[in-house]
Protein backbone atom coordinates (compact mmCIF):
# COMPACT_ATOMS: atom_id res chain seq x y z
CA UNK A 1 0.00 0.00 0.00
CA UNK A 2 1.12 3.56 -0.55
CA UNK A 3 1.94 5.58 2.45
CA UNK A 4 -0.38 8.53 2.40
CA UNK A 5 1.79 11.28 3.49
CA UNK A 6 3.09 11.35 0.54
CA UNK A 7 5.70 14.94 0.80
CA UNK A 8 5.43 15.98 -2.63
CA UNK A 9 8.73 17.24 -2.60
CA UNK A 10 9.56 20.67 -1.60
CA UNK A 11 12.06 20.70 1.04
CA UNK A 12 13.98 23.59 0.28
CA UNK A 13 17.32 24.09 0.98
CA UNK A 14 18.90 27.67 0.76
CA UNK A 15 22.55 27.48 -0.85
CA UNK A 16 25.07 28.96 0.84
CA UNK A 17 25.77 31.73 -1.27
CA UNK A 18 22.14 32.98 -0.58
CA UNK A 19 22.45 35.74 -3.58
CA UNK A 20 24.49 35.64 -6.39
CA UNK A 21 26.74 38.57 -7.87
CA UNK A 22 23.76 40.28 -9.60
CA UNK A 23 21.68 40.47 -6.36
CA UNK A 24 24.19 41.34 -4.36
CA UNK A 25 26.17 43.96 -5.97
CA UNK A 26 24.57 44.34 -9.16
CA UNK A 27 26.47 47.73 -9.45
CA UNK A 28 29.73 47.09 -11.20
CA UNK A 29 32.62 48.87 -11.13
CA UNK A 30 31.22 51.59 -13.27
CA UNK A 31 29.03 52.93 -10.20
CA UNK A 32 31.53 52.97 -7.95
CA UNK A 33 32.42 56.53 -8.28
CA UNK A 34 28.57 57.32 -8.39
CA UNK A 35 28.74 55.65 -4.80
CA UNK A 36 31.54 58.23 -3.80
CA UNK A 37 29.24 60.83 -5.88
CA UNK A 38 25.89 60.23 -4.08
CA UNK A 39 27.29 60.35 -0.22
CA UNK A 40 28.96 63.84 -1.26
CA UNK A 41 25.51 65.07 -2.32
CA UNK A 42 23.66 63.05 0.34
CA UNK A 43 25.79 64.29 2.79
CA UNK A 44 26.30 67.90 1.50
CA UNK A 45 24.82 69.28 4.57
CA UNK A 46 28.04 67.52 6.38
CA UNK A 47 30.31 66.70 3.76
CA UNK A 48 32.57 69.64 2.41
CA UNK A 49 34.54 69.04 -1.11
CA UNK A 50 37.36 70.33 -1.08
CA UNK A 51 39.48 72.35 -3.91
CA UNK A 52 43.01 70.50 -4.18
CA UNK A 53 45.34 72.50 -1.47
CA UNK A 54 42.62 73.01 1.11
CA UNK A 55 40.78 70.52 3.73
CA UNK A 56 37.05 71.00 4.16
CA UNK A 57 35.57 69.38 7.32
CA UNK A 58 31.94 68.86 8.08
CA UNK A 59 30.22 70.89 10.41
CA UNK A 60 29.72 70.05 13.60
CA UNK A 61 26.65 70.99 15.51
CA UNK A 62 27.96 73.51 18.79
CA UNK A 63 27.63 72.93 22.20
CA UNK A 64 24.42 74.35 22.98
CA UNK A 65 23.02 72.15 20.49
CA UNK A 66 24.88 68.87 21.20
CA UNK A 67 23.32 69.66 25.06
CA UNK A 68 20.06 69.09 23.84
CA UNK A 69 20.52 66.14 21.60
CA UNK A 70 17.15 63.45 21.39
CA UNK A 71 17.45 59.96 22.70
CA UNK A 72 18.28 58.13 19.62
CA UNK A 73 20.41 60.99 17.77
CA UNK A 74 23.86 61.27 17.41
CA UNK A 75 26.55 64.22 16.90
CA UNK A 76 27.35 64.75 13.71
CA UNK A 77 31.11 63.59 13.01
CA UNK A 78 33.63 65.89 11.80
CA UNK A 79 34.90 64.54 8.35
CA UNK A 80 37.15 65.47 5.82
CA UNK A 81 36.33 65.23 2.30
CA UNK A 82 37.63 63.95 -0.24
CA UNK A 83 40.28 65.87 -2.22
CA UNK A 84 39.99 66.25 -6.03
CA UNK A 85 43.77 64.35 -6.26
CA UNK A 86 42.46 61.07 -4.81
CA UNK A 87 39.28 61.59 -6.26
CA UNK A 88 41.42 61.79 -9.80
CA UNK A 89 43.12 58.73 -8.80
CA UNK A 90 40.92 56.92 -7.72
CA UNK A 91 38.73 57.60 -11.00
CA UNK A 92 41.82 56.19 -12.79
CA UNK A 93 41.42 53.05 -11.23
CA UNK A 94 38.12 53.07 -11.77
CA UNK A 95 38.57 53.94 -15.55
CA UNK A 96 41.41 50.81 -15.86
CA UNK A 97 38.99 47.97 -14.20
CA UNK A 98 36.02 49.01 -15.87
CA UNK A 99 38.04 48.18 -19.23
CA UNK A 100 38.83 44.50 -17.56
CA UNK A 101 42.45 45.79 -16.82
CA UNK A 102 42.03 44.50 -13.09
CA UNK A 103 46.15 44.38 -13.31
CA UNK A 104 46.73 47.96 -13.90
CA UNK A 105 43.36 49.35 -11.37
CA UNK A 106 45.47 47.36 -8.33
CA UNK A 107 48.56 49.11 -9.82
CA UNK A 108 47.06 52.35 -9.43
CA UNK A 109 45.36 51.75 -6.35
CA UNK A 110 48.69 50.40 -4.67
CA UNK A 111 50.21 54.29 -5.88
CA UNK A 112 47.82 55.97 -3.90
CA UNK A 113 48.37 54.02 -0.99
CA UNK A 114 51.91 54.82 -1.21
CA UNK A 115 50.92 58.19 -0.47
CA UNK A 116 48.77 57.12 2.49
CA UNK A 117 50.81 59.11 5.35
CA UNK A 118 49.42 62.53 3.27
CA UNK A 119 45.73 61.45 3.01
CA UNK A 120 42.98 61.65 5.63
CA UNK A 121 40.98 58.69 7.10
CA UNK A 122 38.25 59.37 4.63
CA UNK A 123 40.81 59.06 1.78
CA UNK A 124 42.22 55.88 2.84
CA UNK A 125 38.61 54.62 3.24
CA UNK A 126 37.25 55.44 -0.46
CA UNK A 127 40.84 54.08 -1.50
CA UNK A 128 40.46 50.24 0.15
CA UNK A 129 36.58 50.88 -0.97
CA UNK A 130 37.96 50.75 -4.33
CA UNK A 131 40.01 47.66 -3.99
CA UNK A 132 37.24 46.01 -2.57
CA UNK A 133 34.66 46.52 -5.61
CA UNK A 134 37.78 45.67 -7.64
CA UNK A 135 38.97 42.49 -6.01
CA UNK A 136 35.18 41.60 -5.82
CA UNK A 137 34.17 42.46 -9.59
CA UNK A 138 37.42 39.86 -9.89
CA UNK A 139 35.81 36.90 -7.90
CA UNK A 140 38.86 37.69 -5.12
CA UNK A 141 36.23 37.58 -2.47
CA UNK A 142 38.78 37.17 0.38
CA UNK A 143 41.05 40.54 -0.84
CA UNK A 144 37.55 41.81 -0.93
CA UNK A 145 36.08 41.39 2.36
CA UNK A 146 39.92 42.06 3.61
CA UNK A 147 39.51 45.44 1.78
CA UNK A 148 36.29 47.20 2.93
CA UNK A 149 37.29 45.61 6.46
CA UNK A 150 40.24 48.15 5.70
CA UNK A 151 37.57 50.32 4.84
CA UNK A 152 35.30 50.89 8.08
CA UNK A 153 38.45 50.29 10.07
CA UNK A 154 39.60 54.18 9.35
CA UNK A 155 38.37 57.66 10.79
CA UNK A 156 36.70 59.80 10.82
CA UNK A 157 34.45 58.62 7.97
CA UNK A 158 30.50 59.14 7.03
CA UNK A 159 28.44 56.99 8.96
CA UNK A 160 26.01 56.24 5.87
CA UNK A 161 29.08 54.96 3.92
CA UNK A 162 30.45 53.20 6.67
CA UNK A 163 27.05 51.37 7.02
CA UNK A 164 26.70 50.86 3.49
CA UNK A 165 29.88 48.94 3.65
CA UNK A 166 28.98 47.11 6.54
CA UNK A 167 26.35 45.99 4.87
CA UNK A 168 28.53 45.04 2.01
CA UNK A 169 30.43 43.20 4.23
CA UNK A 170 27.17 41.36 5.64
CA UNK A 171 26.93 40.15 2.27
CA UNK A 172 30.26 39.32 1.47
CA UNK A 173 30.59 36.97 5.03
CA UNK A 174 26.91 35.40 3.98
CA UNK A 175 28.72 34.08 0.38
CA UNK A 176 31.68 33.10 1.99
CA UNK A 177 30.24 30.51 4.52
CA UNK A 178 30.97 33.39 7.07
CA UNK A 179 27.04 33.41 8.87
CA UNK A 180 28.51 34.44 12.50
CA UNK A 181 31.24 37.15 10.80
CA UNK A 182 27.44 38.25 8.88
CA UNK A 183 25.46 38.49 11.86
CA UNK A 184 28.78 40.50 13.59
CA UNK A 185 28.54 43.10 10.65
CA UNK A 186 24.71 43.44 10.67
CA UNK A 187 24.85 44.02 14.21
CA UNK A 188 27.32 46.40 14.00
CA UNK A 189 25.37 48.35 11.26
CA UNK A 190 22.21 48.18 13.85
CA UNK A 191 24.73 50.24 16.14
CA UNK A 192 24.92 53.31 13.64
CA UNK A 193 21.43 53.57 12.75
CA UNK A 194 19.03 55.78 14.22
CA UNK A 195 15.86 55.41 12.64
CA UNK A 196 13.58 51.99 11.32
CA UNK A 197 15.42 48.66 10.51
CA UNK A 198 15.32 48.14 6.77
CA UNK A 199 13.43 44.45 6.55
CA UNK A 200 16.55 43.61 4.57
CA UNK A 201 19.07 43.93 7.18
CA UNK A 202 16.26 41.24 9.14
CA UNK A 203 16.20 39.14 5.69
CA UNK A 204 19.72 38.98 5.61
CA UNK A 205 20.29 38.30 9.79
CA UNK A 206 17.47 35.46 9.13
CA UNK A 207 19.29 33.71 6.68
CA UNK A 208 22.30 34.19 8.37
CA UNK A 209 20.96 32.44 11.18
CA UNK A 210 19.24 29.83 9.10
CA UNK A 211 22.81 28.72 7.33
CA UNK A 212 24.09 28.51 11.02
CA UNK A 213 20.75 26.07 11.48
CA UNK A 214 19.99 28.18 14.48
CA UNK A 215 16.47 28.14 12.69
CA UNK A 216 14.05 30.03 15.43
CA UNK A 217 16.36 33.08 15.48
CA UNK A 218 15.90 32.99 11.75
CA UNK A 219 12.31 32.48 12.16
CA UNK A 220 12.20 35.33 14.52
CA UNK A 221 14.29 37.98 12.20
CA UNK A 222 12.16 36.45 8.62
CA UNK A 223 8.88 37.51 10.72
CA UNK A 224 10.56 41.06 11.97
CA UNK A 225 11.15 41.42 7.87
CA UNK A 226 7.61 40.08 6.87
CA UNK A 227 5.52 41.92 9.37
CA UNK A 228 7.31 45.26 9.37
CA UNK A 229 7.10 45.29 5.45
CA UNK A 230 3.46 44.82 5.39
CA UNK A 231 2.69 47.13 8.54
CA UNK A 232 3.70 49.82 5.76
CA UNK A 233 1.31 48.46 3.45
CA UNK A 234 4.08 46.27 0.86
CA UNK A 235 3.91 42.68 0.06
CA UNK A 236 6.62 40.51 1.53
CA UNK A 237 9.21 39.20 -1.39
CA UNK A 238 8.36 35.82 -2.61
CA UNK A 239 11.58 34.80 -1.14
CA UNK A 240 11.45 36.11 1.87
CA UNK A 241 8.49 33.67 1.98
CA UNK A 242 10.23 30.86 0.52
CA UNK A 243 12.88 31.73 3.81
CA UNK A 244 9.90 31.36 6.25
CA UNK A 245 8.51 28.44 5.04
CA UNK A 246 12.04 26.48 4.65
CA UNK A 247 12.77 27.82 8.35
CA UNK A 248 9.33 26.38 9.66
CA UNK A 249 10.24 23.28 7.68
CA UNK A 250 13.44 22.37 9.17
CA UNK A 251 11.93 23.73 13.28
CA UNK A 252 8.96 20.52 12.47
CA UNK A 253 5.93 22.97 12.47
CA UNK A 254 3.90 21.85 9.61
CA UNK A 255 1.24 23.44 10.30
CA UNK A 256 3.10 26.87 9.88
CA UNK A 257 4.21 26.08 7.24
CA UNK A 258 1.27 25.08 5.62
CA UNK A 259 -0.29 28.89 6.92
CA UNK A 260 2.72 30.31 4.78
CA UNK A 261 2.03 27.95 1.94
CA UNK A 262 -1.44 29.37 1.59
CA UNK A 263 -0.01 32.94 2.03
CA UNK A 264 2.35 32.03 -1.30
CA UNK A 265 0.02 30.92 -3.16
CA UNK A 266 -2.69 33.62 -2.58
CA UNK A 267 -0.34 36.40 -3.20
CA UNK A 268 2.29 34.55 -6.12
CA UNK A 269 0.58 31.67 -7.31
CA UNK A 270 3.20 29.29 -8.48
CA UNK A 271 2.10 26.32 -9.43
CA UNK A 272 4.92 24.80 -7.32
CA UNK A 273 3.38 25.93 -4.08
CA UNK A 274 0.37 23.90 -4.89
CA UNK A 275 1.75 20.32 -4.93
CA UNK A 276 3.81 21.85 -1.83
CA UNK A 277 0.87 22.67 0.37
CA UNK A 278 -0.74 19.33 -1.28
CA UNK A 279 2.47 17.80 0.21
CA UNK A 280 1.96 19.37 3.90
CA UNK A 281 -1.60 18.22 3.95
CA UNK A 282 -0.35 14.96 3.43
CA UNK A 283 2.22 15.06 6.51
CA UNK A 284 -0.52 16.69 8.93
CA UNK A 285 -2.52 13.36 8.04
CA UNK A 286 -5.30 15.54 6.02
CA UNK A 287 -5.08 12.81 3.29
CA UNK A 288 -8.44 13.81 1.75
CA UNK A 289 -7.29 17.71 2.05
CA UNK A 290 -4.31 16.98 0.49
CA UNK A 291 -6.15 14.84 -2.92
CA UNK A 292 -8.52 17.90 -3.18
CA UNK A 293 -5.60 20.31 -3.60
CA UNK A 294 -3.95 17.98 -6.07
CA UNK A 295 -6.99 17.64 -8.24
CA UNK A 296 -7.18 21.13 -8.24
CA UNK A 297 -3.60 21.44 -8.92
CA UNK A 298 -4.53 19.36 -11.77
CA UNK A 299 -7.26 20.61 -13.12
CA UNK A 300 -5.49 23.81 -13.27
CA UNK A 301 -2.76 22.72 -15.61
CA UNK A 302 -0.08 22.45 -12.64
CA UNK A 303 0.50 19.07 -12.28
CA UNK A 304 2.57 17.99 -15.22
CA UNK A 305 6.22 17.32 -14.08
CA UNK A 306 7.18 13.28 -14.05
CA UNK A 307 7.38 13.05 -10.07
CA UNK A 308 3.91 14.99 -9.56
CA UNK A 309 2.52 13.05 -11.98
CA UNK A 310 3.40 9.63 -10.42
CA UNK A 311 2.85 10.92 -6.81
CA UNK A 312 -0.32 12.48 -7.72
CA UNK A 313 -1.37 8.67 -9.33
CA UNK A 314 0.07 7.13 -5.95
CA UNK A 315 -2.60 9.58 -4.44
CA UNK A 316 -5.39 7.93 -6.39
CA UNK A 317 -3.68 4.54 -5.64
CA UNK A 318 -4.17 4.99 -2.00
CA UNK A 319 -7.66 6.91 -2.17
CA UNK A 320 -9.22 3.32 -3.33
CA UNK A 321 -9.60 4.94 -6.94
CA UNK A 322 -6.98 2.79 -8.71
CA UNK A 323 -9.38 3.49 -12.44
CA UNK A 324 -8.21 7.44 -11.90
CA UNK A 325 -4.57 5.95 -11.47
CA UNK A 326 -4.30 4.13 -14.35
CA UNK A 327 -5.77 6.78 -16.52
CA UNK A 328 -3.39 9.43 -14.92
CA UNK A 329 -0.31 6.71 -15.74
CA UNK A 330 -1.90 6.42 -19.21
CA UNK A 331 -2.23 9.80 -20.25
CA UNK A 332 1.15 10.74 -18.83
CA UNK A 333 3.15 7.54 -20.39
CA UNK A 334 1.36 8.11 -24.08
CA UNK A 335 2.22 12.12 -23.93
CA UNK A 336 5.90 11.22 -23.27
CA UNK A 337 6.03 12.89 -19.70
CA UNK A 338 6.55 9.77 -17.90
CA UNK A 339 8.97 6.69 -19.53
CA UNK A 340 7.91 3.47 -20.32
CA UNK A 341 10.22 2.31 -18.04
CA UNK A 342 9.87 -0.79 -15.05
CA UNK A 343 8.72 1.53 -12.35
CA UNK A 344 6.44 2.96 -14.56
CA UNK A 345 5.17 0.31 -16.00
CA UNK A 346 5.02 -2.10 -12.63
CA UNK A 347 2.45 0.24 -11.10
CA UNK A 348 0.18 0.97 -13.93
CA UNK A 349 -0.22 -2.85 -14.13
CA UNK A 350 -1.33 -2.89 -10.45
CA UNK A 351 -4.06 -0.42 -11.05
CA UNK A 352 -5.30 -1.96 -13.79
CA UNK A 353 -5.44 -4.68 -11.45
CA UNK A 354 -6.69 -3.27 -8.78
CA UNK A 355 -9.19 -1.70 -10.96
CA UNK A 356 -10.74 -5.50 -12.45
CA UNK A 357 -9.50 -4.28 -15.68
CA UNK A 358 -7.09 -7.91 -16.16
CA UNK A 359 -7.31 -7.91 -20.20
CA UNK A 360 -5.37 -4.39 -20.46
CA UNK A 361 -3.33 -5.09 -16.97
CA UNK A 362 -1.87 -8.26 -19.04
CA UNK A 363 -0.40 -6.11 -22.08
CA UNK A 364 1.66 -3.63 -19.73
CA UNK A 365 2.83 -6.75 -17.21
CA UNK A 366 4.22 -8.63 -20.25
CA UNK A 367 6.15 -5.43 -21.12
CA UNK A 368 7.37 -4.76 -17.55
CA UNK A 369 8.30 -8.34 -17.05
CA UNK A 370 10.30 -7.94 -19.89
CA UNK A 371 12.88 -5.19 -18.15
CA UNK A 372 13.05 -6.75 -14.91
CA UNK A 373 15.62 -9.26 -13.90
CA UNK A 374 13.95 -11.17 -11.84
CA UNK A 375 10.74 -13.55 -12.61
CA UNK A 376 8.40 -11.75 -9.70
CA UNK A 377 6.44 -9.91 -12.89
CA UNK A 378 6.49 -12.79 -14.60
CA UNK A 379 5.09 -14.78 -11.61
CA UNK A 380 2.43 -11.92 -10.90
CA UNK A 381 1.57 -12.42 -14.91
CA UNK A 382 0.88 -16.37 -14.54
CA UNK A 383 -1.32 -15.23 -11.78
CA UNK A 384 -3.21 -13.23 -14.42
CA UNK A 385 -3.24 -15.58 -16.69
CA UNK A 386 -4.61 -18.09 -14.55
CA UNK A 387 -7.43 -16.29 -12.98
CA UNK A 388 -8.62 -15.58 -16.61
CA UNK A 389 -8.20 -19.69 -17.59
CA UNK A 390 -5.47 -18.71 -19.76
CA UNK A 391 -3.46 -21.93 -18.36
CA UNK A 392 -1.23 -22.35 -21.25
CA UNK A 393 0.37 -18.81 -20.58
CA UNK A 394 0.34 -19.55 -17.46
CA UNK A 395 2.72 -22.51 -17.43
CA UNK A 396 4.63 -20.45 -19.92
CA UNK A 397 5.13 -17.06 -17.83
CA UNK A 398 5.60 -19.68 -14.16
CA UNK A 399 8.08 -21.50 -15.99
CA UNK A 400 9.79 -17.87 -17.19
CA UNK A 401 9.42 -16.94 -13.73
CA UNK A 402 11.59 -19.79 -12.23
CA UNK A 403 13.99 -19.81 -14.54
CA UNK A 404 14.73 -15.78 -14.29
CA UNK A 405 15.02 -16.58 -10.46
CA UNK A 406 15.06 -13.97 -7.44
CA UNK A 407 11.58 -14.98 -6.37
CA UNK A 408 10.26 -13.83 -3.15
CA UNK A 409 7.78 -17.33 -2.83
CA UNK A 410 9.29 -19.65 -4.67
CA UNK A 411 6.66 -22.24 -3.88
CA UNK A 412 3.67 -20.40 -4.30
CA UNK A 413 4.67 -20.50 -8.12
CA UNK A 414 5.24 -24.16 -8.08
CA UNK A 415 2.07 -24.32 -6.54
CA UNK A 416 0.28 -22.32 -9.36
CA UNK A 417 2.07 -24.26 -12.23
CA UNK A 418 1.14 -27.40 -10.64
CA UNK A 419 -2.83 -26.05 -10.90
CA UNK A 420 -2.47 -25.23 -14.65
CA UNK A 421 -1.40 -28.39 -15.56
CA UNK A 422 -3.75 -30.26 -13.43
CA UNK A 423 -6.40 -28.09 -15.94
CA UNK A 424 -4.35 -28.60 -18.66
CA UNK A 425 -4.92 -32.52 -17.44
CA UNK A 426 -1.32 -32.96 -17.66
CA UNK A 427 -1.74 -35.06 -14.11
CA UNK A 428 2.32 -35.80 -14.10
CA UNK A 429 3.59 -32.36 -14.14
CA UNK A 430 0.82 -31.13 -12.12
CA UNK A 431 2.09 -33.90 -9.38
CA UNK A 432 5.99 -33.29 -10.11
CA UNK A 433 5.02 -29.03 -9.66
CA UNK A 434 2.92 -29.96 -6.15
CA UNK A 435 5.46 -31.80 -4.75
CA UNK A 436 8.40 -29.20 -6.07
CA UNK A 437 6.04 -26.69 -3.70
CA UNK A 438 5.62 -29.39 -0.95
CA UNK A 439 9.42 -28.16 -0.05
CA UNK A 440 8.24 -24.73 0.90
CA UNK A 441 7.36 -23.60 4.43
CA UNK A 442 5.00 -21.67 2.67
CA UNK A 443 2.99 -23.64 0.30
CA UNK A 444 3.48 -26.83 2.12
CA UNK A 445 0.08 -27.65 3.51
CA UNK A 446 -2.30 -26.72 0.25
CA UNK A 447 0.63 -28.48 -1.28
CA UNK A 448 0.19 -31.88 0.14
CA UNK A 449 -3.84 -31.52 -0.21
CA UNK A 450 -3.78 -30.64 -4.28
CA UNK A 451 -0.91 -33.24 -4.40
CA UNK A 452 -3.56 -35.98 -2.74
CA UNK A 453 -6.53 -34.77 -4.92
CA UNK A 454 -4.75 -34.75 -8.11
CA UNK A 455 -3.69 -37.93 -7.11
CA UNK A 456 -6.97 -39.18 -7.08
CA UNK A 457 -7.71 -37.46 -10.00
CA UNK A 458 -4.97 -39.21 -11.72
CA UNK A 459 -5.92 -42.73 -10.22
CA UNK A 460 -9.63 -41.92 -11.69
CA UNK A 461 -9.19 -40.94 -15.52
CA UNK A 462 -6.41 -43.52 -15.53
CA UNK A 463 -9.01 -46.21 -14.58
CA UNK A 464 -11.73 -44.95 -16.30
CA UNK A 465 -9.44 -44.25 -19.84
CA UNK A 466 -8.47 -48.54 -18.74
CA UNK A 467 -12.22 -49.52 -18.99
CA UNK A 468 -12.72 -47.32 -22.19
CA UNK A 469 -9.88 -49.22 -23.98
CA UNK A 470 -11.35 -52.85 -22.52
CA UNK A 471 -14.90 -52.14 -24.40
Amino acid sequence: MVSPQLFLGFKTALPSRLMDKGTMMKNKLSLVLNVVLSLMIALGSVLTISSVTNVAFAQEADATESSTIKPGERKTRRVPALRSRVYDQLSRAQTAGDAGNVAEAIEILDEVRDKDSSMNGYEKSMMYNFYGFIYYNNEQLEKSIESFEQAVAQEPIPEKFEQTTLFTLAQLYMATGKFEKSIEKLEQWEALNNGVIPPKNFVLKAQAHYQNKNYAESARYIELAIDGHEAEGYLPDEGWLILQRAVYYEMKQPEKVKEILAKMIRLYDNPKYWIQLAGMYGELGQEKRQLAMMESAYQLGYVDSASDIFNFAQLYYYHEAPIKAAALMEQAIKNGVLERNLRNLKFLSICLTSAKEQDRAIPVLIEAAELAENGELDAQLAHLYYNNDKFESAIASSSKALEKGGLSNQGSVHMLLGLAYYNQKEFVQALDELAKAEQFKSSRAAAQQWKQFVGREKSETEQLEAELNSI
